[in-house]
């Protein structure tokens, strides 16, 4: 262990005097929870709809009245009237409005034969998140619009009534575990791996290779040396990132320490899968090349961004092996439900066995050999 322990102190001492790379591996996640986070995370509002009246009844009327009130409110569109269909349709086409909402002739006579009225909405779905808020929006409004004055005391009607088991979690709130394993990750490939081949082109990696030091004990020595940044990082997102994104008690000791331990299981998986990357590497180029190509690969897979129920086969089968994808998924466990450390349990479970697998496949690639 003293070996081991030279090697671990070497290497922090040598990180400790690189504060931008302390700075960036931390606040590089912390940029990406706020953005993306409010980014994706809020509600469509302020959509311009074209609104063409051919019937001018008394229905019609009252069917624009209520998407004035829709704009004064919940503000998820405004209205602008027009004339002329075709040229409504050409400004959307244009991308000068989002939709057009056609009312069209005898639309209030049907109203009043109770003859199957309808309304035309022509929307531009090339911006799908703009046309579901639309359609949405638009459907809730029929509701009220088609309710009868007197509704009767009793219906047969079924109706699904919602119960929530927990507070309502905006988005940022659930980009947050993936943001916190992003960081581990960002660390595991600064601190990590772009140093350890940094190590190499410089020609400091040759002082271990004189050393009775084994193969076994210098790996080990850089996944500790790698995992201790790892975990600084994500201990800083655990608590800067549950304030930035209101998580409820951020400083709940228990949960704090149920975390901690999730921490340090993702810090050596991760910094051991970087090894068994780099192990045979040279290039100092080859770290910074594959990072995007990593990140991608491994962070989105993960459903830290988006359900895997969505994903297609093929993506899920990454997912499996993803170590991104059980940390991200203790991490929402302990963070959106504040559960215990039995619930992920499979999550620790792959996390030791991918760490000793890799640390294992590591240390069989490594030479000793210039």
């Amino acid at each position: 262990m003293h070996r081991v322990l030279a090697i671990i102190e070497r290497d922090l001492r040598r990180f400790r005097r690189s504060p931008t790379l302390i700075v960036v591996s931390m606040i590089m996640p912390l940029v990406q929870l706020v953005v993306l986070g409010y980014a994706f995370g809020g509600k469509v509002k302020h959509l311009h709809v074209g609104v063409v009246d051919r019937d001018h009844g008394l229905p019609a009327v009252k069917l624009k009245e209520m998407f004035q009130a829709v704009a004064v409110n919940a503000q998820t569109f405004d209205t602008t009237p027009y004339s002329d269909e075709a040229a409504a349709v050409r400004d959307l086409r244009e991308g000068k409005i989002n939709g057009v909402l056609t009312i069209p002739p005898q639309f209030s006579r049907k109203i009043l034969a109770g003859a199957n009225p309808r309304i035309a909405l022509v929307e531009d779905n090339t911006d799908q998140f703009a046309s579901a808020a639309l359609e949405g929006a638009l459907n809730q409004l029929m509701v009220p619009y088609n309710a009868k004055p007197i509704q009767p005391r009793l219906t047969a009607d079924a109706t699904l009534s919602i119960v929530e088991i927990y507070p309502y979690v905006p988005y940022v709130q659930y980009l947050l575990p993936g943001t916190i394993v992003l960081a581990i990750f960002v660390s595991a490939m600064i601190g990590g791996g772009i140093i350890f081949i940094d190590d190499k082109a410089r020609g400091l990696h040759e002082g271990y290779l004189v050393t009775p030091i084994s193969k076994f004990e210098l790996i080990m020595g850089f996944t500790f040396s790698g995992a201790i940044k790892a975990i600084i990082a994500g201990l800083v997102l655990v608590t800067f990132g549950s304030l930035i994104a209101g998580i409820p008690d951020p400083f709940n000791l228990m949960r704090l320490a149920r975390m901690f331990l999730l921490v340090v299981a993702t810090a050596l998986a991760l910094i051991s899968m970087m090894f068994v990357l780099m192990v045979r590497v040279s290039d100092p180029l080859v770290p910074r090349a594959i990072f995007g190509v990593l990140n991608t690969v491994l962070f989105f897979p993960s459903g830290a961004v988006y359900p895997q129920q969505a994903f297609p086969t093929w993506m899920k089968v990454i997912a499996v092996v993803d170590p991104f994808t059980y940390a991200v998924h203790g991490f929402k466990q302990l963070i959106l439900k504040n559960t215990g450390l039995l619930p992920i349990a499979l999550d620790f479970a792959y996390l030791l066995g991918f760490t000793a697998l890799t640390m294992a496949v590591a240390t069989w690639l490594f030479r000793r050999t210039l």
